[in-house]
């Protein structure tokens, strides 16, 4: 793997919460190599970084993210290995607001905040 951090700090999160630049590469099934980085929304609830798939659990990304839980994200200049979680909880009502607020100006907002991306919502953790 490459020699990249592990370590998403809290300085890191809200940097990226503010930015509209945010791209993740999950690994690919060898466990080795990382997949393509792709440009997707992100925001920060509660201090930590969650992303989500537009066309839902049937998205490759988020498919490879859930079942490889490992990946890189690029955004602002960083590159981190990360580890990825799939979102299940109540935490993720609290994220609609979030997109709301920082994507307003996005066409595909109320599609984002819909049910189908809803159920693929990612937690992105250090990679520690």
């Amino acid at each position: 793997m490459e020699n990249l951090s592990k370590t998403l700090t809290s300085d890191n999160i809200e940097k990226i919460a503010k930015a509209d630049d945010f791209h993740i590469a999950p690994l690919r099934a060898d466990g080795k190599i990382y997949g393509t980085p792709i440009f997707i929304w992100s925001v920060s609830v509660g201090g930590n970084l969650y992303c989500r798939a537009y066309s839902g659990v049937d998205s490759s990304w988020y498919k490879a993210a859930v079942t490889y839980k490992e990946g890189k994200i690029k955004a602002l200049g960083l590159e981190k290995i990360v580890r990825f979680e799939a979102e299940k909880d109540a935490e993720i009502n609290s994220l609609i607001e979030a997109y709301r607020i920082k994507y307003k100006w996005d066409e595909y907002l109320d599609d984002m905040v819909g049910k189908v991306p809803k159920n693929a919502t990612v937690k992105v953790i250090s990679g520690e």
